[in-house]
């Protein structure tokens, strides 16, 4: 990770600095490509974006996008200085998608990943969106598919010195990636965690 990441690296209030070196120096388990991408300019006054996707071979099992803010002022609704708001999805099977349960087993994929890494947060809201697709006419020899998109904001818990842990947010954030995309724990098994079967088939575009 390189590139446009030393620009905004080395601008903002120390604090905002040290978050972003934090993430740039996380070491991420295999499967996972990570770049830095434009951050929103009007969410706050400092934001630094990294977009990320599992890979196995030619294929994207899923993808999105985690967003640092920070605001040397502090903000009512985060209760804190700092915010990361992430969008995650996946192209799912039609019959696991229809599954009632879905969205609420999703969210807890993202609480799961922040608790089993000890993380504190504040705040935390989201949504959990499934949505499916059928074709017709000239597209009607593709199968049906179905996608799950979480979208995501917690407040991340400032240590000494005001600075959160970022790499490990960046760290559990990779683990609701490697799960919802049907990736095996990088830890060893654990009976309890659910995982969505890992998908083969080609991603319609």
């Amino acid at each position: 990770m390189d590139g446009a990441q030393g620009v905004v690296a080395d601008a903002g209030p120390p604090p905002f600095r040290a978050a972003v070196e934090a993430l740039r120096g996380v070491r991420l388990r295999p499967h996972i490509e990570v770049e830095p991408t434009p951050p929103p300019k009007r969410l706050a006054p400092y934001a630094y974006a990294l977009e990320a996707a599992v890979v196995d071979g030619d294929e994207d099992l899923a993808d999105g996008r985690l967003v640092l803010l920070h605001d040397p002022a502090g903000h009512d609704a985060w209760k804190g200085t700092f915010r990361l708001v992430t969008l995650v999805r996946a192209e799912l099977e039609p019959e696991m998608a229809a599954d009632p349960l879905l969205p609420e087993v999703c969210w807890s994929w993202l609480t799961g990943a922040l608790q089993a890494r000890g993380l504190a947060c504040g705040e935390p809201s989201g949504t959990v969106t499934r949505a499916g697709s059928h074709y017709f006419g000239g597209l009607a020899e593709r199968p049906p598919a179905s996608q799950i998109e979480i979208r995501a904001s917690w407040t991340p818990r400032e240590s000494v010195g005001g600075v959160p842990d970022t790499g490990a947010h960046l760290a559990a954030w990779c683990d609701l990636l490697c799960q919802i995309a049907g990736l095996p724990p990088a830890a060893a098994a654990d009976g309890s965690v659910v995982s969505l079967p890992q998908r083969r088939g080609p991603r319609s575009t």
